[in-house]
Parts: structure tokens; sequence; C-alpha cells
């Protein structure tokens, strides 16, 4: 697995990053915004053959085409064109010898991420894939407090993402835009890989793709997972839950919030509800985190794996494992039937 640049394709810490971004919409308009503001980054062309509809372009040129951005001489790209088109820009990029950063999903089927991860590696290049919920402060603070021990034994994690229909999707479903950001995180937090799972959508709103999922299933730790995700709910909810021993770190990534709910030590004494309950309840702690904007933080974890000096960005091996579970989910949903992974 390519943690970071290596040697020779490697640009001293310190020194500018060429950066380039292809497709400037719903999400390319952010990464353009934070790469001029990236330090380390230098932002030298945007491309997206539909122009600039958001207007992120300023006195810069909007090129045609992902070949007319590697002419630039960029030295890294970020690709948020929609999913279909991620293989063959990213190919373009890794022959071309550009480190790249890939919106999720990685690709629009297994087989296609294989070949980018594999392009990727076999170029000593950094390849990323842009899973920016690993980067909510909410999120980042949780997983760091279940690795330090703070909830014991982790019992189960169970993530909420609602909301209603984004106009900005057409080309995948419900599982593929949203439940893939559930996916990567609860294994990144768990610190494992599914062991199975069973899914059922639905397809409540005419449209071709699936609108909502419900995915039950096991880490090969142990420890159980839920994912709720739909399209239809009037309002946003993106709710995170880590279960322990000790009590319940919740997340909302909305805010960028964490609370601990810890398990009480005085017993309870109404025999009815210490049986409804099971545990009783004690102090309930929300964390002040400092809350920056996560995709500057990714596309500083992506500048840092380019300069050699870090780690943390989500590598194509990592979108690929997650693109496997997706794949699995909709499995799971056409054929009503439990799926289980080689670990």
């Amino acid at each position: 697995m390519t943690s970071s640049a290596p040697e020779q394709h490697r640009i001293e810490k310190g020194q500018p990053i060429r950066v380039g971004v292809l497709g400037i919409g719903s999400m390319g308009r952010h990464h353009v915004r934070n790469a001029r503001s990236t330090e380390g980054f230098d932002l030298v062309g945007i491309a997206d053959p539909s122009g600039d509809r958001f207007g992120v372009a300023g006195d810069m040129p909007v090129l045609p085409d992902v070949d007319a951005l590697i002419e630039t001489g960029i030295d890294a790209a970020i690709v948020a064109v929609p999913t279909i088109f991620h293989e063959e820009a990213a190919l373009k990029l890794a022959e071309a010898g550009v480190h790249t950063l890939v919106e999720k999903p990685l690709a629009a089927s297994v087989e296609a991420g294989q070949r980018l991860a594999d392009a990727f590696n076999a170029a000593g290049l950094v390849g990323a894939v842009g899973y920016v919920e690993r980067c909510n402060p909410a999120i980042m603070e949780m997983r760091r407090r279940v690795q330090d021990g703070q909830l014991g034994q982790v019992y189960q994690i169970v993530t909420r993402r609602q909301s209603p229909f984004p106009a900005r999707i057409s080309d995948v479903g419900v599982v593929k835009d949203l439940a893939t950001h559930d996916v990567d995180l609860a294994a990144w937090v768990a610190g494992s890989t599914y062991a199975e799972l069973f899914a059922q959508t639905a397809y409540r709103s005419g449209r071709e793709h699936e609108d909502m999922v419900t995915v039950s299933g096991r880490f090969a730790n142990g420890v159980l997972v839920n994912h709720l995700v739909n399209w239809l709910t009037p309002y946003k909810d993106r709710t995170t839950i880590v279960t322990g021993e000790h009590g319940a770190l919740v997340a909302n990534t909305v805010m960028g919030d964490l609370t601990f709910f810890e398990n009480g030590q005085m017993p309870v004494q109404w025999d009815q509800i210490a049986a409804f309950r099971g545990v009783s309840e004690g102090t309930m702690t929300r964390y002040a985190l400092t809350k920056r904007e996560p995709i500057a933080v990714e596309q500083e974890h992506f500048r840092d794996a380019i300069w050699g000096v870090g780690d943390e960005h989500v590598t194509m091996n990592d979108g690929l494992a997650a693109l496997r579970v997706v794949e699995a989910i909709l499995k799971s949903a056409s054929s009503n039937e439990v799926v289980h992974f080689d670990n």
C-alpha cells in the first residue's frame, strides 16, 4: 500500500506543488477555493467541459479536459467529475506522473477501482480518495478516543445519513453517493474490515437508482455495524454513534460536535427502570473542538503525502476496500442474502 510519494516522485517539503482541479461543479468549486489557500499548493489550472457555472475561476481560463490540464505542467490533480469519468481521467493522470486525489467513490466499479489503484501503485504516485468525513473534527476526535480506549471494548457502530434529494446527483444511487462515506468511516473508526452484511434498498421517488438503504453487519473484530441512509428525509441528519462498555460517543458531523454519554456509577434503585435501561445514565460531556473545514484538512493530508511527510490521506487501496463493500451492499439488496467477505 502506497502511504506517501516515494523518492523519485516526492517534492521536498516546503516546495510549491503545482495543482490542477478537474471538475468545478458542486464539489470541485470547494476544492478550487481551498486549493487557493492551502499552504504549499499553487493552483495553476482548472478544467471543466461544462464551464464555470459557479463562477470560481476568477481570471483563470477554464480548460476543456484533463489533457489540457496535464499540459499546464501540474504536479498534482484533484478530480471532482462524475464517478463514471473517474477511471479515464485518473489513468491519464497516472500515465503523466501526476499525484491525484479522486473524489469518492474511487470508481464506478470494483474492476475500475482496481485498475486505478494498480496504476498509481505501479507508478509510485500518491493516489488518494476524497472521503472527507475522515477529516471532520468530530470523527477525527471520536476515532482518537476510541483508539485510546475511552469506551473500553467497542460493541457497535451506528450511522445515520439522511437528507432531501440533492439535485447534483444523477449518475449513482444513495449507496454509492452517501453510504460509501459511512462504509469508510465506520471501518476506519472500528479499525477493522467488514466480515458480513445484509442490506435492503428502496426506490420511492421514481428514479433509476435506489434512494433508501438499510445495512446491518459485523466487522472482523466482532463489532456490530448498522447504516441507515436515504434521500427522502426532510432534514439533514449526519450522526455516528459508537457504543462500548463504558458508554457511547455521538458525533454530529453537520455541526462537527462530539458528545460522550458515560455509563452511570450510581445504581438505579427503581427495579422496573433498571430492568428496562440495562445501564444507568451518567455524565454527558460535549467536547470543545477546533473546527476546521474538512476539505482544507483533506487537502493538507494530500499535500503532506506528496511531500513525503505524512500518511493520513485515504489511499486508493482504502477507496477500493470501501468500493467492494458498497458493491456487496447492492448485491445483498438485489439477492436478499447475506454477503460474507474473505478477510
